[in-house]
């Protein structure tokens, strides 16, 4: 492959800019686009904002004029390649809002040139690529699989983990033709490991939302596992340990304060309004949800009952929350449980404060917050810790030694020794 394609990606967020670094680390010249002018001024600088892509790999690409990024859609002019990884949030009825996606692909159509091809990976409804984007494509007067090319290829980012990067994660690719879908095996079979083709992009939409259900299903059952194994004085996670030595039949999920992220807490509830607007009601999902979705209340229960225990009262206690981030390691705050806990906990009159070495500040029911240090002085003070996301950074054992009260959702603790305070676990 002489690799001489232009590339554009539409949305530099977690999905998008790692996908663009990857094709411009392949040799592709790879144009950025995003609405966002401090995306595109980063990118332009060489400064990453996500985990995934060294600032000093972006760099380099920038300045080898390999990777550019801007918030003129007039740069898409000179592109062969359209891929859309723009955000699919849900509205308050937890109904799909696929408003960036209709904008994206908008925006890009009007670009749109016979011999090019046009692949969504936003995560959405099994049914999206066929009637939103072969439409737009129709519109322009050109026809999938004869004059241009359109599919669907779901992304699979997991923020933070240096163990599969992009190009180590398969990608399934689903074409409107079989021609279509070739020529989507063909670009990313270029920079990922490999590129597996599906019958339609049905296929490929539905699997990404199986895959993402699948976790939160098992998620639920390990929270309402941990709740029962609360009622019932026994270790949640000594037990799954315990199950987890089976060498079959069984994976271990483990138990948390919520689910956080833009896949897990969306991505099921966009299958679940498909299913329903087919006449079905998919208990399964909804209660999974319900279950997860109780959790941070879970947590304030805790806090309170701990505090109790000690003949404090929340109101007037400090309490000092470790992690915001939705997981370890990142700097993604989107549907994190410790946003809700935060506000539960301000709502009831705690003083909170927060430390998490990813996120300098964060806005809680339009209060902004800045991270604290977690110096001896400033643990000892507190009334209670409140480990929501155990980042490594972070020195467990001083908490543990420093604070008289720690809370841990997350077993941060579990290897800490010579407890000098008192530990309440999820």
């Amino acid at each position: 492959m002489t690799r001489t394609a232009q590339v554009a990606v539409v949305g530099l967020g977690y999905v998008g800019l790692a996908l663009a670094t990857e094709f411009a680390e392949g040799g592709f010249r790879v144009i950025g686009f995003d609405v966002s002018r401090e995306r595109v001024d980063a990118v332009g600088k060489g400064l990453s904002y996500i985990p995934d892509v060294s600032s000093t790999d972006l760099r380099v690409l920038a300045e080898a004029g390999l990777l550019r990024a801007s918030t003129d859609a007039k740069a898409l002019a000179s592109a062969d390649v359209f891929i859309v990884c723009v955000p699919t949030p849900l509205r308050k009825t937890k109904e799909p809002d696929i408003s960036h996606v209709l904008a994206a692909v908008e925006t890009v159509s009007a670009h749109l040139q016979p011999g090019q091809l046009l692949v969504l990976e936003s995560t959405t409804y099994p049914g999206t690529t066929e009637e939103v984007l072969l439409p737009a494509v129709e519109r322009r007067g050109l026809r999938a699989g004869e004059t241009v090319f359109v599919a669907f290829s779901p992304e699979r980012v997991d923020p933070g983990n240096k163990t599969f990067p992009t190009s180590e994660i398969p990608k399934v690719v689903g074409g409107v033709t079989p021609a279509c879908t070739e020529m989507a095996r063909l670009l990313y079979s270029q920079v990922v490991c490999r590129a597996i083709p599906v019958a339609s992009p049905k296929v490929a939409e539905m699997a990404k939302l199986l895959e993402n259900t699948y976790r939160s299903v098992n998620i639920a059952l390990a929270n309402e596992f941990a709740l029962i194994c609360r009622r019932l004085g026994i270790d949640p996670w000594a037990v799954i340990e315990a199950a987890a030595t089976k060498p079959f039949g069984f994976t271990p999920f483990y138990p948390g304060p919520g689910i956080g992220g833009h896949c897990i807490p969306v991505d099921p509830l966009y299958l679940s309004w498909k299913a329903r607007e087919a006449g079905y009601e998919p208990r399964f999902i909804t209660l999974a949800d319900e279950i997860n979705r109780r959790m941070p209340e879970h947590v304030l229960t805790l806090v309170v009952e701990a505090l109790n225990d000690l003949g404090k009262c929340i109101r007037g206690s400090r309490i000092l929350v470790l992690g915001v981030a939705y997981k370890r390691g990142v700097n993604d705050v989107r549907e994190s449980p410790a946003l809700e806990i935060l506000e539960g906990l301000i709502r009831r009159g705690a003083a909170v404060t927060y430390h998490d070495p990813h996120v300098p500040s964060v806005a809680v029911n339009g209060t902004r917050l800045a991270t604290c240090d977690l110096r001896p002085a400033v643990l000892a003070a507190q009334d209670c810790v409140l480990i929501i996301t155990d980042h490594p950074e972070i020195d467990y054992q001083t908490v543990v030694d420093c604070a008289p009260l720690v809370v841990d959702t997350r077993r941060a603790t579990r290897d800490v020794t010579n407890p000098r305070g008192t530990i309440v676990n999820l």
